[in-house]
């Protein structure tokens, strides 16, 4: 069986969108720091690791467990969920004009054996206006995403380009977790099928 350790509804999408549809959500109650003294993309794949085993624990010896974390890097330094509106205003108008960093940690168990990865993807918007920030704002769509945008919501029209994977904004990079689930022994251009 797939687990999910995530309670995004847009991971769950996701999974649904690469044909994977028997699986089941087992959030990790776990909440990683983010390691500073680690670079980002090995800050990221610890954060999903720890989050994978958190749900490994209580799944069963069969199960694949499949676990992610997104992080916004701006300058280097991340920028997870907002706390509250002003803290996503003050988030937005420094992403304003500017590119930034997207980078998924993504992790995969099967039979008790870690797979890890983490994909990075170049976003830049466009400058925006203090009434644009603060209309986004209010809308609250910012408040559960880290960066405090959803590219795949509204916080799309904030977006003039992006270089790399856009799913991986979204917050599952679905190609290489492809990669991860077929080291695992579930090939998803498969049906699923192991071996």
């Amino acid at each position: 069986m797939i687990v999910l350790a995530s309670a995004s509804p847009r991971r769950r999408e996701l999974l649904e969108n690469m044909g994977i549809h028997d699986f089941t959500v087992r959030p990790s109650r776990r909440e990683e720091p983010y390691d500073g003294t680690l670079e980002p993309g090995a800050a990221v794949e610890r954060i999903a690791l720890m989050k994978g085993w958190d749900a490994a624990r209580s799944s069963g010896d069969g199960d694949i467990v499949i676990a992610a974390d997104t992080l916004v890097f701006l300058d280097g330094r991340p920028l997870g969920k907002p706390a509250d509106g002003e803290n996503a205003k003050s988030m937005l108008r420094a992403l304003s004009g500017r590119e930034h960093q997207v980078i998924t940690g993504v992790a995969v168990i099967a039979g008790g054996t870690p797979r890890v990865t983490h994909v990075t993807t170049r976003v830049r918007f466009r400058a925006l206006s203090d009434d644009e920030i603060d209309w986004y704002a209010a809308t609250g769509e910012p408040m559960d995403k880290a960066g405090a945008y959803g590219i795949q919501g509204l916080g799309g029209m904030l977006v003039e380009g992006i270089e790399g994977d856009y799913f991986n904004v979204v917050g599952l990079p679905v190609a290489a977790l492809a990669g991860l689930l077929r080291e695992a022994g579930y090939n998803v251009f498969s049906k699923g099928e192991r071996g």
